[in-house]
């Protein structure tokens, strides 16, 4: 099995055009096209985890965190991350990052630690913006279904929970071919009149070169009639955070115990007690803390995130609990949903859990 294999695997969960504008997810290092010889699945790149992956055999190191987010402008030795992408070069090693587009991924990071938590009804806490578009395309009657159809695959058609969203009108086209044309109805130099279907459906923007080949090679016109419009609606699809709901109520200090408990963490840093039942949960891994109000407008009690400022735990203002777990401890799943993506293909190859703790934060 090539490498580009394992990665269109993740890029079907979380595609790189998902990615924050100041990421730097996707290939690393490495030839992606190489048979893998076994994988490692990490929250960081180190040169340890490296060293791991060359004692273990594994040409392939799938991290969180990018190795490189910063142009680099010489490969000297001169700090860990020009060591790493030498060692990696060197011992022919593919690094591949799933971040930012994990993150906001509909199936990524938070919506996984919601369900950790136990959460129902969950949903995208901070929609993206300005990512959607509407495609209206012009195409025969008896070739609207076989159009639809190739454009939902391609990924079309997605409002919320419902897929194969479209709207459908029928009128009637008109056109005029010219000498150098081959019409697939109508004749040269006569005016033509058409009985045709106008489909009207959503895209996200990052699949637009994807859906509008298929359109192109389905559709049965020599020069289809297609419009594109930009739309102003936030895509509940994608975006930061997560957001649900607890089966129960619960107090403030047996959830704060819960999320110690499964974030296998020693010590959680918390907000003044509101003295209020939670249902409501709000979330994000990482750094999630400019989610805040809009973890406040969704009604949340409490809100979950792996780092915040001193001031954060000022600005809530007793309008919601502030509950920090530590960036690392919030974002180590990363390996386990790595590790379900792969091993859902018929794999040849090994899969290792990186042992190397990666955490450059310690706890006294």
């Amino acid at each position: 099995m090539k490498i580009s294999e394992i990665i269109s695997e993740i890029e079907a969960v979380a595609p790189l055009f998902l990615q924050d504008d100041f990421d730097n997810s996707g290939i690393q290092t490495g030839d992606i096209e190489q048979d893998i010889t076994g994988v490692i699945v990490s929250v960081d790149v180190t040169e340890a985890v490296l060293k791991e992956a060359v004692d273990l055999g594994c040409n392939l190191v799938i991290s969180h965190h990018p190795l490189i987010f910063k142009p680099l402008k010489k490969i000297s030795g001169g700090n860990y991350i020009e060591r790493c992408v030498h060692f990696a070069c060197k011992n022919n090693i593919t690094v591949y990052a799933c971040h930012t587009n994990l993150d906001n991924a509909a199936k990524g990071i938070n919506f996984y630690l919601a369900k950790k938590l136990g959460l129902q009804k969950i949903r995208v806490l901070s929609p993206k913006k300005n990512n959607l578009l509407k495609l209206s395309v012009f195409v025969p009657e008896n070739h609207a279904e076989s159009l639809r159809n190739a454009l939902f695959a391609a990924g079309a058609g997605f409002i919320g929970n419902y897929d194969s969203c479209s709207f459908n009108i029928n009128g009637k086209g008109s056109f005029r071919a010219g000498e150098n044309t081959n019409p697939f109805v109508g004749n040269k130099n006569e005016l033509h009149f058409e009985p045709e279907t106008r489909i009207e459906t959503i895209i996200p923007a990052g699949i637009k070169s994807t859906v509008i080949r298929t359109l192109l090679k389905v559709h049965p016109y020599e020069e289809p009639a297609f419009d594109i419009y930009p739309l102003l609606n936030d895509w509940n699809g994608a975006g930061s955070g997560a957001v649900g709901e607890l089966p129960e109520e619960m107090s403030e200090i047996d959830l704060l115990e819960k999320i110690k408990s499964i974030f296998n963490l020693n010590v959680i840093k918390y907000s003044p007690l509101r003295g209020k039942k939670i249902r409501r949960v709000a979330l994000c891994g990482g750094s999630g803390a400019f989610l805040i109000p809009d973890a406040i407008a969704s009604g949340a009690e409490i809100f979950i995130t792996g780092e915040a400022k001193y001031n954060d735990f000022y600005n809530v203002e007793n309008k919601i609990l502030l509950a920090v777990a530590g960036h690392y401890e919030t974002e180590v799943f990363t390996k386990q949903m790595f590790y379900d993506v792969i091993s859902k293909k018929n794999i040849t190859f090994a899969v290792h859990f990186s042992k190397v703790d990666s955490n450059p934060v310690s706890y006294m």
